[in-house]
């Protein structure tokens, strides 16, 4: 298999190590973007990206010293032990930022209803990941229609100046009521794209969030240098102060994930953004046929 070619060839800040304060001085950055990948443990990146001979338990060190961030994907599904969060800690860069999607407990079976419970239980698992905690991303079902007061309940329930990213997936969540909730809690719009944006793209807090799910190019899911390069005007011109933005790339078939953050990466700093560490080396596509 080829390598696709597109077409036109902390908690609060303090917690982010300073992420928007450490600026060079006299110098202007447009926006600071932590790029990183939604989950790690694929089979189908083993060789492709995983070189051969890294073991599978050596596969979360691999990924977080290519990318600063990386958004766990196992807590939706089920919520590890304390210990689990101590290891990841452990293992991890001292730089490492690492985001948590909330439960499904909260969001798919509860619904957002009686939420401190939940996020009390969530906030005691992930203790141990400390300074290296990233956001909290509150994912809510695709059938899930608009609830105001459980949002803002469930907003209340975290920890204040905790990060937490919203995306609804419902279009009666689209309306002002939402928007200003969000923004009294400083939670950010959880900008999402498949085929193009399928939320507003309002900006609520002071950062910023962004995942890639699906793009248009073939092979499938990749993304276009098209469709990234527009993404990346509008985080430069949503952001334009060097706040910080994360951004995950969730379209991780065929290795796509990989290699469209390289590519994102290096469209954000031709336009002047800061831009956490991505991979070296584009994954080996031709690996994929061993």
């Amino acid at each position: 298999m080829e390598r696709p070619v597109a077409p036109g060839e902390e908690a609060e800040a303090e917690q982010q190590d300073g992420l928007t304060k450490a600026r060079k001085t006299g110098t202007t950055t447009v926006v600071t973007v932590l790029i990183g990948t939604s989950g790690w443990q694929y089979r189908h990146w083993r060789y492709t990206y995983f070189r051969k001979g890294v073991p599978q338990n050596k596969w979360f060190e691999q990924v977080l010293r290519d990318f600063r961030t990386v958004e766990l994907n196992v807590t939706f599904y089920r919520l590890p032990k304390t210990e689990v969060f101590a290891g990841w800690y452990a293992r991890s860069p001292a730089d490492a930022v690492i985001t948590v999607k909330a439960s499904r407990y909260l969001t798919h079976i509860k619904r957002l209803k009686d939420p401190q419970p939940s996020v009390d239980m969530l906030m005691d698992r992930i203790r141990p990941l400390r300074d290296k905690l990233g956001p909290i991303l509150v994912q809510l079902p695709p059938d899930m229609q608009v609830d105001v007061d459980a949002l803002d309940d469930t907003l209340r329930a975290f920890p204040a100046g905790l990060r937490i990213a919203v995306e609804p997936r419902h279009d009666s969540w689209w309306n002002d009521d939402v928007r200003r909730c969000l923004e009294r809690h400083n939670a950010a719009l959880c900008w999402a794209d498949r085929h193009g944006a399928i939320t507003p793209v309002w900006r609520t807090a002071e950062w910023g969030y962004l995942r890639f799910h699906e793009g248009k190019y073939d092979p499938w899911p990749f993304y276009t240098d098209g469709e990234l390069a527009e993404w990346g005007d509008r985080l430069v011109s949503t952001y334009p102060n060097g706040e910080d933005v994360y951004v995950y790339f969730n379209n991780d078939p065929g290795a796509a994930a990989i290699d469209n953050a390289i590519t994102f990466a290096g469209q954000l700093r031709e336009r002047g953004g800061e831009v956490t560490r991505v991979p070296a080396e584009r994954p080996d596509f031709a690996a994929a046929d061993l």
